[in-house]
């Protein structure tokens, strides 16, 4: 869904069309799965990174137009809502110091958009719902002009027959409100972590991405806040769900999925092929071998934890996981140990002696991924063979040292682990992410969202990680 498509409106033909091309080359993905036709490199990390355009005030700037035609940087891209930008990096192996290398990529792009946001004298704003967001600047007034965006709005919407979309929230507080449109959406901006993988660990990285979901969330939350409303503490997970709903007679296009892969990740995409109307039925001139259609239709459906078919430099198909829970920031070193723990786990999950899947059930795991996203640090999250722990004492005295432990048996220098994934641990012993922190400023300072967004862009600016930050 990241290429620009060159029609808004289709007709029977263009949905058939696309059906026999998404078909036939369905078919093929399963011969890759079958004949071991896909890339057997793996282990190569990458990510994206949405952003805010502000304005001196803190509030959202619709100038993503202008900020990027003068940026003129192929690796920084248009979001669904003109105050958003997606930040890109490239695909880096996980060997020697790749979260150093991932680190400073990521900290020169950031510097560059932040030298043209002020001379635009706009700010930049990594962070999971801006605070100062409103519901009247999420209309088709502000959407990117973009015909796919324009396009998915309106296949929503007919699926739902036109019913607006309804939010329905509580946590400290409660927010019912109906919208009109799936600008919803892009009040939510994340982190996604990309792991490409080796075929035969695929399955278990997919399932221990699950597993891990949860204990993430709780990791990096920063969204607390929304419409003015205490929330959940990653309040971004149910407000997507809830703001690109296909309606109660379609399965949802966001969500935490229905079980674990088992045999292969073949099973993900005929789900896609058999269960998911087709959104958006633009048919492409490419041969079967590219699979367009496959990864179309893939990325008009929005798991958590998502596959991924790309390709090689040489053009060999590869597998990727697409891990969705992350929300946006704090900052850069926040993101990169967030990427920096995502990895460890994930590689302790590939090698243990018992698939996660075997010791936490896919409905403990589910579980786990909302408690967090409501209570952060913390959540009561269930473990292996049902023990129950706090996400913090479980994060501190179990995950993050088994994700360490798994990157120096990687063959991770030593001090690489310490200084990216020791900052993920120092944040969890402070108690101290980006939703936590938020929540005690507005209890120190008072309900002022735009003082409290100021305050985040200035602890933001000043390149110390979250857990530094003071309130």
């Amino acid at each position: 869904m990241g290429d620009e498509i060159a029609q808004r409106h289709f007709n029977a033909e263009d949905y058939t069309r696309f059906r026999r091309r998404l078909d036939e080359e369905t078919n093929a993905v399963r011969a890759l799965f079958e004949d071991g036709g896909f890339s057997q490199r793996g282990d190569i990390a990458g990510f994206e990174l949405e952003a805010w355009l502000v304005d001196a005030k803190g509030n959202p700037a619709a100038q993503n137009e202008r900020f990027l035609a003068t940026l003129d940087n192929p690796l920084v891209v248009p979001e669904l809502a003109s105050f958003n930008v997606e930040l890109n990096g490239s695909p880096c192996a996980v060997a020697g110091r790749v979260f150093s290398r991932l680190h400073d990529e990521l900290a020169t792009t950031w510097a560059a958009c932040r030298t043209r946001a002020a001379a635009m004298d706009l700010r930049l704003a990594a962070i999971g719902i801006l605070p100062t967001i409103k519901p009247e600047l999420l209309n088709s007034t502000y959407m990117s002009p973009r015909v796919r965006f324009q396009a998915l709005n309106d296949r929503v919407l007919a699926l739902r027959d036109g019913a607006p979309f309804e939010l329905n929230l509580s946590g400290a507080d409660a927010l019912n409100m109906t919208h009109d449109d799936v600008m919803l959406e892009a009040a939510a901006t994340s982190f996604q972590i990309h792991l490409q993988c080796r075929p035969d660990a695929a399955v278990r990285a997919y399932n221990g991405a699950i597993a891990a979901s949860g204990p993430m969330v709780a990791l990096a939350a920063n969204s607390p806040f929304l419409f003015g409303k205490s929330l959940w503490a990653e309040t971004r997970i149910p407000l997507f769900e809830q703001a690109v709903s296909v309606g109660p007679r379609n399965p949802p296009r966001v969500g935490f999925g229905d079980g674990y892969a088992d045999a292969s990740l073949f099973e993900v995409f005929r789900e896609n092929q058999e269960r998911h109307a087709i959104l958006l039925p633009y048919v492409q001139d490419e041969p079967p071998s590219k699979f367009a259609h496959v990864r179309f239709q893939n990325g008009t459906v929005w798991r958590w934890n998502r596959p991924l078919l790309g390709f090689d430099f040489d053009g060999t198909p590869h597998l990727r996981i697409e891990h969705r829970v992350v929300p946006a920031g704090p900052t850069i070193d926040d993101c990169v140990a967030n990427t920096a723990a995502f990895m460890g786990l994930a590689r302790s999950f590939i090698n243990a002696e018992r698939p996660i899947e075997e010791e936490l059930p896919f409905e403990a795991a589910k579980a786990n991924f909302y408690a967090a996203a409501r209570d952060g640090l913390d959540a009561e999250l269930i473990w292996r063979h049902g023990r129950r722990r706090r996400a913090r004492a479980l994060l501190l005295d179990e995950l993050l040292p088994a994700a360490a432990d798994a990157l120096r048996r990687f063959g991770l220098p030593a001090a690489e682990v310490e200084r990216h994934v020791g900052l993920a641990t120092r944040r969890v012993e402070r108690n101290q992410n980006g939703a936590t922190w938020q929540r005690e400023w507005l209890a120190k300072h008072g309900a002022d969202f735009n003082a409290l967004t100021l305050a985040y862009l200035d602890a933001q600016d000043s390149g110390r990680p979250v857990h530094e930050w003071t309130i």
